[in-house]
């Protein structure tokens, strides 16, 4: 198979990654509030990201039974019919139905990123990670977009009930695609219910403990930073429609174009490299809105280009965080592998995220700000160990590239 055929496919699975999570986080919100839910309801929506957090749960399933096509395509069916079903309850209150109907399609919508991300990583020669993450960052931005920006354009003229109809439409379409996708699977022999040896080939190499713990504080500073970002935007009296043509249209542009500028990067340097040079560019964006927060003459301007410039560092750190994520996954335990790799550098932020308003309420946005740049330093102590596990082969075009 060649390079542009799986790149075309790994941008096919995180659209169809990004498009079921932009439903539920960018569209739901929306969608209870104008139908006058109540602030906890819609606030009690966050909670659902625990199907996210805990898929790792489930992942040794989704590793030994069945094709990654039929999870995916399975899980997009039972999302479609989650949608309907929204579709026809009363948005004013969540009952418990709708409760258990949101429960369901998000249950899914984890589940099918476990089948996406092992099958990528069986997909994915060594070497190409770079390349296979500018496009996977691109197109999972995309999906997040279109759901989270053009259903709820559409929403006004043709109604809600619509909207999710053709939202469900479009996942059973992806479904059919999906299904036609070629099998990348590990051989049944190497498939287990057991998650045991997955975390056994782990710590039998030198560094595991190393590794695991740059994984959990490499993207600390930007998730502690995050949290703090919007309070931010409305304080310094920005208009909501800035807010929004800034964040949805600016923003993943320059998302785009730092994961290509990172994959681009990795190609030529390989991944040890980029994590330290891209990692460092990330802390950047801390420093430049500690910059803004503590100098209000720059005005809305001085927001705008930080925010863009952040945006940008989030794909450059991101490439290369999800390469090294990749590579450091075994193609036989990447299910259960990447699921609780990904729930490791999640949970950090959970509880940053918690007291980032405590803290910069009592010391001011600046300083809160740049202490947020701080926390990316310790990452850099393990960043040895994740060297040897990542060691980067020549890349094919430029022999001698890359660390051995």
């Amino acid at each position: 198979m060649s390079q542009k055929r799986r790149l075309a496919i790994v941008g096919l699975l995180y659209f169809v990654e990004g498009f079921p999570y932009g439903i539920s986080h960018g569209v739901w919100p929306v969608y209870y509030r104008t139908h006058a839910a109540s602030l906890e309801s819609v606030g009690l929506l966050s909670g659902l990201n625990l199907a996210w957090s805990l898929k790792f749960l489930w992942s040794p399933l989704v590793g030994a039974w069945g094709s990654a096509q039929r999870w995916v395509a399975g899980a997009l069916c039972v999302m479609a019919a989650a949608l309907v079903a929204l579709g026809s309850e009363d948005a004013a209150t969540i009952s418990l139905l709708a409760w258990a109907t949101l429960i369901v399609f998000c249950v899914a919508s984890a589940t099918q990123d476990i089948a996406i991300d092992a099958y990528t990583i069986g997909l994915v020669p060594r070497g190409e990670e770079g390349p296979a993450n500018s496009a996977r960052i691109t197109t999972y931005r995309l999906g997040l977009v279109s759901a989270g920006g053009v259903l709820l354009l559409i929403a006004g003229p043709i109604g809600w009930p619509a909207t999710f109809a053709l939202a469900a439409l479009v996942l059973l379409v992806l479904a059919g695609v999906v299904s036609r996708t070629p099998r990348a699977e590990p051989p049944s022999a190497q498939r287990s219910l057991d998650p045991r040896p997955a975390f056994r080939t782990w710590f039998s190499r030198s560094g595991a403990l190393g590794v695991l713990g740059f994984v959990l504080l490499y993207r600390l500073a930007d998730l502690a930073m995050a949290p703090m970002l919007p309070p931010f935007w409305v304080d310094r009296g920005i208009a909501l429609s800035r807010i929004a043509l800034v964040s949805n249209t600016l923003g993943p542009m320059a998302t785009v174009a730092g994961a290509v500028s990172g994959g681009i990067y990795i190609t030529r340097n390989g991944i040890g490299r980029s994590l330290f040079v891209l990692g460092a560019l990330a802390l950047l964006p801390n420093l430049g809105y500690a910059t803004v927060a503590a100098l209000p003459a720059l005005g809305h301007p001085g927001v705008y280009a930080a925010s863009v410039v952040e945006s940008f560092c989030v794909g450059l750190a991101s490439a290369a965080f999800l390469a090294c994520l990749m590579r450091i996954c075994e193609r036989e335990h990447a299910a259960v592998q990447y699921a609780c790799l990904s729930a490791l550098y999640a949970l950090p932020g959970t509880f940053t995220g918690a007291v980032s308003g405590w803290v910069a309420h009592r010391v001011g946005y600046a300083s809160y700000f740049a202490a947020t740049a701080l926390l990316g330093l310790p990452a850099y102590a393990f960043l040895p160990w994740v060297r040897s596990w990542v060691r980067d082969d020549p890349s094919p075009s430029s022999p001698g590239k890359g660390e051995r």
